[in-house]
C-alpha cells in the first residue's frame, strides 16, 4: 500500500470495546469474621449477595496496519472478550460459579487483574493497555497491566 503522510504517524492508536454482562457477587473474606466482614463491606457482604450490570472497555494500543488500518479488528476483540470474561462470568454468581474467580475476592479491582490475566494472552495484535470494569455508572476500576503504559503519565 503507498505511503500517506495523513495517516502516517509516530505514535500509537488506542482502540477500545465495551461489553456488557450482569453477575451477582458477595464481598467477603472467609478469613475474617462475619463482623469483620459487616463492617469492611457493609450492605455488600450480604450472605444472599447481589448483583451489578458490568461493563467492560478493554482498549488495545499499536500501530495500525499498513493493509488494513487497523490496530485490531474488533470484531475479533469483542471475540476474544466475549469468551474470555462475558461467557463464564454472564448472568453467574462470581464467588462460587466462575472458576477462575474461586478464592478471589471479587471487588472491582480484583476482577480486572483476573479479567487481564485471561484476555492478554489472546491479543494477537497491538497490546493490551487498559481494563475498565464499572460496577455502576458512578464506581469503576481501572487497571494497566505489565507493559502497558498510563496515559495520565505521558
Amino acid at each position: 500500500m503507498p505511503k500517506n503522510k495523513d495517516t502516517e504517524m509516530a505514535g500509537e492508536v488506542y482502540v477500545t470495546r465495551q461489553v456488557h454482562f450482569n453477575a451477582g457477587h458477595r464481598l467477603f473474606n472467609p478469613a475474617k469474621s462475619a463482623a469483620w466482614n459487616a463492617r469492611t463491606f457493609g450492605p455488600c457482604s450480604n450472605p444472599n449477595g447481589h448483583g451489578h450490570n458490568y461493563v467492560l472497555e478493554v482498549t488495545v494500543r499499536g500501530k495500525p496496519d499498513r493493509e488494513t488500518g487497523y490496530v485490531l479488528d474488533l470484531g475479533d476483540l469483542k471475540r476474544i472478550v466475549e469468551k474470555a470474561v462475558v461467557v463464564p462470568c454472564d448472568h453467574r454468581n462470581l464467588n462460587k460459579d466462575v472458576d477462575f474467580l474461586r478464592g478471589v475476592i471479587p471487588t472491582a479491582e480484583n476482577l480486572v487483574v483476573a479479567f487481564w490475566k485471561r484476555i492478554a494472552p489472546r491479543i494477537k495484535a497491538g497490546l493490551l493497555h487498559r481494563l475498565r470494569l464499572y460496577e455502576t455508572p458512578r464506581n469503576f476500576a481501572d487497571y494497566y497491566g505489565p507493559g502497558a503504559r498510563d496515559l495520565t503519565l505521558d
